[in-house]
């Protein structure tokens, strides 16, 4: 009797159109027994859309939880290997931060000529960089320059940028150079457009003596490499 009363019930359900699915959540029933009862239902054209459009949207929502599953995952992670990070590497002594700042510059150095210049998008870096020439290499943070290279999509936007690079390595916008901007074929505007700060170029002033100084650190360390 119990069943008889759930089958009429879920076939007046499926008549209102109610999915399957839901059908069987709403009379606590399995999904075949309902699909088995209403199998003789038809379900005029907007019910089978307005369901299509159900399942759609139940779908994009599935996809955006598996989305922010994931990304808690990703950040449960990497932080937990920032915290790693930090026990491995407690303390930097100088000789750590001299061959730190050498890997650096053979990577993102000028190794030509007698003018050093560093050049880097990322602001970590950057700041790595600075923290070497200011206590490894003792230079006056007063004798170091600034200039930033940037598309001219974002000839707007200099003071920002010039703000931003000014901000996050400590050094005032009167020691920046004037930026560079690139003119390019390509218009294609992206979704980080105004999150985009270009590349920072680093300079000392008077620094042929620095520069020589700097590739025979470079020349030393390759050297010692290949002991």
């Amino acid at each position: 009797m119990a069943k008889t009363k759930e089958k009429i019930l879920a076939i007046s359900l499926r008549k209102d159109g109610l999915s399957i699915k839901e059908i069987a959540k709403t009379l606590n029933v399995s999904k075949s027994s309902v699909s088995i009862w209403c199998s003789d239902v038809l379900l005029t054209k907007n019910q089978e859309n307005a369901l299509k459009k159900k399942m759609i949207a139940a779908g994009h929502k599935g996809r955006l939880i598996g989305a922010e599953t994931q990304k808690r995952r990703r950040n449960d992670i990497i932080r937990k290997y920032r915290e790693d990070g930090l026990k491995d590497i407690s303390n930097i002594d100088s000789r750590d931060l001299m061959l730190l700042g050498i890997g650096l510059y053979l990577g993102e150095g000028n190794k030509k000529g007698n003018k050093f210049q560093f050049t880097n998008s990322n602001s970590d870096i950057i700041n790595i960089i600075l923290l070497w020439l200011t206590k490894i290499l003792k230079i006056k943070r007063s004798d170091i320059v600034l200039n930033v290279i940037i598309n001219s999509a974002h000839t707007k936007r200099e003071d920002d940028i010039r703000y931003f690079w000014s901000q996050k390595t400590k050094i005032p916008i009167t020691q920046f150079n004037k930026t560079i901007f690139i003119k390019s074929k390509n218009k294609k505007v992206y979704d980080n457009f105004s999150n985009h700060f270009g590349t920072l170029v680093i300079r000392v002033k008077k620094s042929s003596l620095l520069q020589y100084k700097v590739l025979g650190l470079c020349y030393a360390s390759a050297i010692k490499s290949r002991e």
